[in-house]
């Protein structure tokens, strides 16, 4: 059986973005600018503090301020972002449904451990992942796959062996590199700009209860137009 089921997190594993959102808010009316809607900041929750201070500031990291932006942002994230963490709807079921069925699961974020550590803590997680490994535990973060190498070597699996879900280009570009099968997360932090249909993912949830579809599909080595299928069937 194969072994290994690894997450993004930000807007894949955990809804994250009101909290990356607060933070955002917090620092613009810090710098005498009206909040900014939910709904509009959340497309860009899965970029990190470039694409906030991006939809926040119109600031880009050739911007001679974004290096104090950034760090301001940060320091104001740090103290909003375990007040009340959140798994999408039906990932602690999926997450059960994994583990009752033998495999495995980790995490493999661009988030600093900083952040990540405490965050899977407060979600009483930390104790049930084979692996987590962070943007600052590699010299090379996503889409390089030295993170997903990194991660395999934590849980003693191969790349083959597992299979990873983001909702990033840059996660299913890094899990392609490695050599893993992907499944791109629809329900994700996706943008106008995004076209996930051509990122060649190996198959797609629109929600999380596709997921198990998609790893069943894995499992028994079925081609991505099995889940395809079963999405037509289901109108999805």
């Amino acid at each position: 059986m194969r072994g290994l089921v690894l997450f993004d997190l930000d807007g894949t594993l955990a809804d994250t973005a009101p909290d990356l959102g607060l933070a955002l808010n917090l620092q613009r009316e810090r710098h005498g600018l009206p909040m900014l809607d939910q709904a509009v900041i959340r497309p860009y929750a899965s970029h990190g503090s470039k694409g906030l201070l991006g939809i926040g500031f119109d600031l880009t990291p050739e911007s001679p301020e974004f290096a104090a932006m950034r760090d301001e942002y940060l320091a104001l994230y740090d103290e909003v972002y375990v007040r009340a963490p959140t798994l999408f709807p039906g990932m602690a079921d999926l997450l059960e449904r994994i583990e009752n069925s033998g495999l495995r699961w980790g995490v493999v974020t661009n988030k600093p451990r900083r952040f990540s550590q405490p965050l899977l803590e407060a979600l009483a997680l930390d104790q049930r992942m084979a692996c987590l490994v962070c943007a600052d535990d590699v010299s090379r973060p996503k889409p390089h796959p030295e993170p997903m190498y990194l991660a395999c070597s934590q849980a003693g699996v191969l790349p083959k062996d597992c299979i990873y879900i983001g909702d990033a280009e840059r996660d299913i570009q890094a899990g392609q590199a490695a050599g893993m099968p992907t499944i791109v997360a629809l329900y994700g932090y996706l943008d106008l700009q995004d076209q996930p249909w051509s990122w060649g993912a190996s198959y797609v949830a629109h929600h999380v209860d596709q997921i198990e579809t998609c790893l069943v599909a894995w499992q028994q080595s079925l081609e991505p137009e099995f889940v395809a299928s079963i999405d037509e069937e289901a109108g999805a």
